[in-house]
């Protein structure tokens, strides 16, 4: 498992490449949820997700360790930032996508560098795919959740809303594979104990619920969520150890309550926010947290929107 002191260290090592988010606060949404409710701003890091502070401290590593080729699997935000720090630092990057990826967030990817394989439609298709590319060229895989310096780089969010909110009663965090919840439970279960953290993924993608439920690592059919980026079918190996031990709630959201949060977050708060994003703001919106008049902080996990497609989904 991972320690506080890596999350320090992957702090100070992407410091030079990532942004410190604002928190934002609604009054409007703090009435409906029956919180204090604050917003970690993650949609509005560099390449629009918080996946650039994983990414970051795992490539710096590898090109540290003398890379000279980088692949990855991901639905998007995680291969658009694994291709912005590749080229940042020199290193071609190759992206193993879902057929059905974003079209916004394909876009993204090959404007930084990075160039596209495409490959099934789930991660237990891609991931085998990208780890093949790095052997036959002699490169370095970068995991999307299940690496300790992908885990520690999501965990430096933890650290940063301790800092900017001092009296934070409650985290509510997306899960998808565990990566940013696996970060986050170590930052604030090793600094601040008495923060409730309380994770939510889709109905239709609840294999870490599930896991939960067995404690063990459960998988689940390919789901087709909106909320593309939590389409994983299983946790991680590395993940879930972290979350069976720290995480003190699990809660679902329909997808008609993530609908909900996304519009009303953009209309109302005038925030772009993916589906994924959305997930922890539907769960304080649908009461579903089961806490009150609490300083509940929601993590914004990511802004990578393909606006062709948000005037049909909104209507």
């Amino acid at each position: 498992m991972i320690i506080i002191h890596d999350i320090i260290q992957a702090r100070e090592n992407i410091s030079d490449i990532i942004h410190e988010t604002p928190i934002l606060h609604s009054s409007q949404l703090s009435e409906i949820c029956g919180n204090k409710m604050y917003f970690k701003a993650e949609h509005l890091q560099k390449t629009g997700s918080f996946k650039i502070r994983g990414a970051t401290n795992r490539v710096k590593r590898a090109v540290k360790e003398k890379a000279t080729f980088i692949t990855a699997a991901s639905s998007g935000n995680h291969g658009q930032a694994v291709a912005y720090i590749a080229n940042r630092l020199g290193v071609p990057a190759t992206i193993v996508v879902p057929i059905d990826a974003n079209e916004s967030k394909l876009n993204a990817i090959k404007a930084y560098g990075g160039h596209i394989e495409k490959c099934g439609t789930t991660s237990a298709e891609r991931l085998p795919r990208a780890k093949e590319l790095a052997k036959k060229h002699n490169g370095v895989f970068i995991p999307p959740y299940d690496d300790p310096f992908v885990m520690a780089g999501q965990g430096t969010i933890g650290l940063e809303i301790l800092e900017q909110l001092e009296d934070t009663d409650v985290i509510v965090v997306p899960i998808g594979g565990g990566g940013l919840i696996s970060g986050f439970l170590t930052a604030i279960k090793q600094k601040k104990p008495r923060v409730k953290v309380i994770g939510v993924e889709p109905e239709s993608a609840n294999d870490t619920y599930l896991s939960l439920q067995k404690g063990k690592i459960t998988s689940i059919p390919a789901t087709t969520t909106i909320a593309d980026g939590l389409r994983t079918s299983q946790p991680g190996n590395l993940t879930f150890p972290i979350v069976h031990k720290y995480l003190d709630d699990l809660v679902l959201v329909s997808e008609e309550e993530i609908k909900l949060a996304q519009t009303f977050v953009l209309e109302r708060m005038k925030q772009l926010i993916e589906p994924s994003s959305a997930v922890t703001v539907a769960a304080a919106m649908s009461r579903k947290l089961g806490v009150q008049d609490k300083n509940v902080v929601c993590v914004l996990s990511g802004g990578n929107v393909d606006i062709r497609t948000l005037g049909g989904f909104i209507n």
